[in-house]
């Protein structure tokens, strides 16, 4: 894992280039490719506009046709099993506290996030609060979930390029994506499947809840893909599916496929938290692991929450930010992390339940 405190100055220039028009920017992009990736690039868009994943990054802030006409909304960030061990302890908090996250309207879910988001929304999280110890019993068959071998060399190639990366354009992601498609990561199995299973329930065959919105990228194209109830159904993709695809980091599980697209961790984008999907909405709760830049991190791209919640809060949306932070040094991935991150999610809720109750009143 690594901080971005030494990186956070190349984001200026995107950030410059963001201002651009996104047709613009597309123009730029398609003048810069070779007439082999032009060619590549329109035979997939006629093969997979149709499908309705794919959903740009808008250049500036625009209200979503998600969110305009809803009020409270959810928006949880990615961050590794210890993000995942996080959030169960910070949601039992909260329900001890009497705070219902699930009576937001819509719910945004990013790796970890969309994990947590399809377990809160299918009803799968408040089963294994009623069937585990949860300080007891659950760490332990948690940690037997995590992908905990040594990396092989494909897998370090797609691992160290998601790291050394300095932007998040498209071709970047794309290099990040080629990568992930090529690591051989039988040797962590069915990992992605296993998770699913234990947060989601029923949800590893259909998608019950209208309000679950999660969030990958195309590994070919370096597209962003947004997976609702209604193209879910066009492409019988089950939620527990989509959050396992959300969660496929680069070099260490996946990629999984959605539809006829095979995807990885909705973290790889320039996008920290994808807020831009809330944008509109009256009010909208937004958790993150960290600021996007300080900290453990997943991936090497330029992040600042803060410019994302500027952009949310310019669309006329009230937006509060909740960061839960990470331990120095701490490593994502570790199983023997869960039951310390557990713990201290659950203490956050505490402290941020009365804030919430009082937001979303």
């Amino acid at each position: 894992m690594i901080s971005r405190r030494q990186i956070f100055g190349a984001s200026a220039g995107l950030a410059a280039s963001s201002l651009l028009p996104a047709a613009a920017q597309a123009a730029e992009e398609q003048v810069a490719a070779s007439p082999v990736a032009q060619l590549a690039a329109s035979i997939s868009d006629k093969l997979f506009d149709g499908d309705g994943l794919a959903v740009p990054i808008p250049a500036q802030p625009v209200a979503s046709d998600f969110a305009r006409t809803l009020d409270r909304t959810l928006v949880l960030g990615g961050g590794g099993e210890y993000y995942v061990a996080w959030y169960c302890g910070f949601f039992h908090g909260l329900k001890e506290q009497g705070v219902d996250p699930t009576i937001a309207e819509m719910v945004v879910g990013t790796s970890a996030g969309a994990y947590m988001g399809s377990s809160l929304l299918s009803g799968r999280f408040w089963q294994l609060l009623s069937q585990f110890d949860f300080f007891g019993h659950f760490p332990g068959l948690f940690a037997k979930l995590a992908p905990v071998t040594a990396p092989n060399a494909s897998q370090k190639r797609a691992q160290e390029i998601n790291f050394a990366v300095k932007d998040g354009n498209p071709e970047t992601i794309r290099a990040i994506g080629h990568a992930a498609l090529a690591a051989d990561n039988r040797l962590n199995g069915d990992g992605v499947e296993r998770l699913a299973w234990l947060l989601t329930g029923d949800s590893r065959t259909s998608w019950p809840t209208p309000k679950m919105f999660t969030t990958s990228n195309d590994c070919y194209t370096g597209e962003r893909l947004v997976v609702r109830q209604d193209v879910a159904r066009r492409n019988a993709i089950p939620l527990a599916h989509a959050a396992g695809a959300s969660s496929s980091l680069p070099g260490v599980i996946g990629p999984t496929q959605l539809g006829q697209r095979f995807c990885m961790d909705g973290g790889i984008s320039k996008s920290w938290a994808h807020t831009d999907l809330v944008a509109g909405s009256k009010r909208a709760l937004v958790i993150t692991l960290t600021n996007g830049y300080e900290g453990s991190l997943l991936s090497g791209i330029p992040h600042n929450i803060h410019n994302e919640i500027s952009a949310l809060e310019a669309t006329g949306t009230k937006a509060m930010l909740i960061i839960a932070g990470t331990p120095p040094g701490v490593n994502l991935l570790d199983p023997k992390q869960i039951e310390p991150a557990l713990k201290t999610g659950y203490e956050r809720a505490k402290v941020e339940a009365p804030k919430i109750r009082a937001f979303w009143a």
